[in-house]
């Protein structure tokens, strides 16, 4: 088995799959671009791909939970070198997934139906295809969660970008023949057949051990609850708003120019997310002195991708709005307030990702906490286009304050600044 990198290395393939992944979203970037003047026949059709595909993240939250507790440990024991226990741990954890993907898939099916109409999906033909959607999620998201805790970023990054140029492939004849939602939302069921090319490298995967090893202890316990916690309030501050947008907004037009918005400053911390990916894999095994300054500079890194990129997106919102074929008033007039939104929920969910890897666990819990909070502020108070993008900005600057300063506090107790 591959022996994790060195801390040399770790700012060196962050950047790299930064680029790959900035690649990947312009791919998905294209797809959207071929998909909405296809749909620009069916007014708010376009808005209802984007909310589906939310919903669809939403129901599939269960295994995300798990996998980012199995990222923990497995990258905990692949850096420290303990090949006999980390064999018996993947058996453990291979075991785990199953049980939390076989119990999401059977929650997915029993909850679909009344959330859809709780954030009005208005199509039974939807709602069906967001289930099949989330069910093939769960199971080719058991092997991807194994890849990242054993550090195969570039493998993961190959497959995330079969995956983008697949679902252009699928979804521009699709939508061409059937300009419905449907079709659209259909061709990110399909972009999932990438994930079959792990088996090109189940040899590579560590091989079965006679002894299996459970990783339910007070520790595993403990970190299964706090990345419940972030991997909730990270949905809450990048994708919840998009359902309180479907909830509310009878106008179609307005949904449309909400979701096209949307796509463009969500993009920010999606493209920069790799850095997040292999930030917490290193700080997870090396969340001591060792390697700090190499993990401070991918965060720098981070935090000013997200800056330049919404400085970018502000002065462009006309051009790449207009390749959505969506370059209407309305929605350029969102880009602003939403762009400075996902650069604070981008910020909190790099400090996030910094305690979870830490295991500053009361970190991790208060980031679920101040996502529930986010999101039913907006369902309060985000009942227009203007009310929900005029407290969005508010509402995440203050929880950024709040995490930042906890952060700080944190890193001057558990690395102090040497004596002079």
């Amino acid at each position: 088995m591959k022996k994790p990198s060195s801390s040399g290395d770790l700012l060196q393939s962050g950047i790299v799959l930064s680029l790959v992944g900035f690649l990947t979203q312009l791919i998905h970037y294209g797809f959207q671009a071929i998909v909405s003047p296809q749909l620009g026949g069916q007014k708010g059709e376009f808005g209802l791909v984007i909310t589906t595909i939310t919903f669809i993240g939403f129901l599939g939250l269960p295994l995300s939970i798990a996998s980012q507790t199995v990222t923990h440990h497995v990258a905990r024991f692949h850096f420290s070198g303990d090949d006999a226990r980390l064999h018996a741990l993947l058996a453990g954890c291979r075991k785990f997934l199953l049980h939390v993907t076989v119990g999401g898939s059977v929650l997915a099916v029993i909850l679909v139906k009344p959330l859809s109409n709780f954030f009005n999906i208005p199509r039974t033909s939807l709602t069906i295809i967001a289930l099949f959607c989330v069910l093939g999620g769960l199971w080719s998201s058991y092997a991807s969660a194994l890849c990242q805790g054993l550090g195969w970023f570039k493998r993961l990054a190959l497959i995330g970008l079969l995956a983008a140029v697949l679902r252009v492939l699928f979804g521009l004849p699709a939508t061409a023949i059937w300009p419905v939602a449907e079709c659209a939302v259909l061709a990110s069921a399909v972009m999932l057949l990438p994930n079959l090319i792990l088996l090109y490298w189940k040899k590579d995967f560590p091989q079965p051990v006679a002894t299996t090893a459970s990783p339910w202890n007070r520790e595993f316990v403990q970190f299964l609850v706090v990345s419940a916690a972030c991997v909730f309030g990270s949905f809450c501050f990048n994708q919840a708003d998009q359902l309180v947008a479907s909830k509310y907004f009878l106008d179609k037009g307005a949904l449309d120019a909400y979701g096209s918005a949307g796509i463009l400053a969500r993009a920010l911390p999606t493209t920069a997310g790799p850095l997040l990916a292999v930030l917490f894999t290193h700080r997870s095994g090396r969340h001591h002195a060792d390697g700090l300054s190499q993990q401070i500079k991918l965060f720098a890194f981070y935090a000013l991708a997200l800056i330049a990129g919404a400085i970018t997106l502000f002065v462009l919102r006309g051009f790449c709005l207009q390749i959505l074929h969506r370059n209407t008033p309305e929605a350029a007039g969102m880009i602003g307030r939403f762009a400075t939104t996902m650069v604070f929920a981008g910020l909190i969910q790099a400090l996030a990702t910094w305690s979870l890897a830490s295991r500053w666990m009361k970190m991790g819990v208060l980031y679920g906490v101040l996502g529930i909070a986010y999101w039913l502020t907006l369902l309060v108070m985000g009942k227009t286009p203007a009310a929900l993008l005029q407290i969005m900005p508010v509402a995440a600057g203050i929880a950024l304050l709040i995490m930042l300063t906890l952060w700080g506090n944190n890193m001057r107790r558990h690395h102090p600044a040497p004596e002079i």
